[in-house]
């Protein structure tokens, strides 16, 4: 037997079954789920753009403004520049950290810049929260990379520091200790981003997974075209990117648990963007086309 009742609750009319058949129907047509998330109505082709243009910068950040300002400070002369190194005219233990600090730098001014932007667009938050992610893991990921494996940046600034093994260790354990720690702020941060439907293990994959092949995949086309070689590809590009960000595959496994406690839910909407999509295409043409290839100074 059917039977049909009439109950309004919080604004709402239930139908019996008949009512719950016609909210799920209409919360399909607006793009939401029956808890009231909003994970479908976030736009892949803009997450990707957000992803490019985040990526180029931290690299930036890391190669440019780091290790290229810390020569210029010290009274050196850029040669080279591109994705995947910088060239200066003299070396220093200052100039080879130069790289990771500014990341370090540029991580925590975003941080603060989120408590500012609590009534942005979803799109330049978004961005500020990635720019931030990726700035923070690529610094923990070179403390970490340099101390197991003795080569890179880090590697370069414990040269003729003694005993070795100790450095080393310490640098290990400083990588590994700040990674969990980056990990920990970056899925905070995130919170206000999802949707009901994203509160699970392994939830909101194409908020952090999307950005963290996108960005790897730029490195590496970026350093296919390096003039140094085909070397640093492996040791640069990839490590930077599929290894210093390698957090982002699997950050969200601690949604909802005693690391990231659950808060509530809002209706974060990211739409298709023309603006980001332009963006994103100049920045990878000027990213892998010039950059990839490398800029020499006079």
């Amino acid at each position: 037997m059917y039977e049909s009742t009439i109950q309004p609750v919080s604004g709402s009319v239930y139908l019996g079954q008949a009512g719950v058949k016609l909210r799920k129907s209409w919360c399909m047509r607006k793009g939401t789920t029956a808890s009231g998330g909003t994970p479908g109505r976030r736009d892949l082709a803009s997450i990707i753009a957000i992803s490019i243009v985040a990526f180029a910068i931290a690299n930036l950040l890391h190669e440019g403004a780091g290790h290229g300002g810390t020569c210029l400070l010290t009274g050196g002369h850029a040669k080279a520049l591109s994705s995947v190194h910088f060239e200066c005219s003299r070396n220093s233990r200052l100039i080879s950290a130069g790289g990771t600090l500014a990341n370090v730098i540029a991580g925590l001014l975003c941080w603060i810049a989120i408590r500012f932007l609590r009534h942005a667009s979803g799109h330049l938050r978004y961005f500020v929260w990635l720019l931030m992610t990726v700035n923070l893991l690529q610094a923990a990921g070179y403390f970490w990379f340099s101390g197991v494996g003795n080569f890179g940046d880090w590697a370069d600034v414990l040269v003729g520091l003694t005993p070795v093994w100790l450095w080393r260790t310490g640098l290990t354990v400083l990588g590994a200790g700040t990674y969990v720690l980056v990990i920990r702020l970056a899925v905070l941060e995130l919170r206000p981003f999802l949707a009901e439907a994203d509160w699970r293990r392994g939830g909101a994959k194409d908020l952090t997974i999307v950005p963290y092949i996108t960005g790897g995949i730029l490195y590496t086309a970026a350093g296919i075209f390096n003039p140094v070689g085909m070397v640093l590809v492996g040791l640069s590009a990839a490590a930077a990117s599929f290894g210093g960000t390698s957090g982002m595959a699997w950050m969200t496994q601690y949604l909802g648990s005693r690391f990231v406690p659950k808060i509530a839910s809002s209706r974060f909407i990211l739409q298709r963007s023309r603006g980001w999509l332009i963006a994103a295409f100049v920045t990878a043409s000027i990213f892998i086309g010039l950059l990839g290839r490398g800029v020499r100074f006079p």
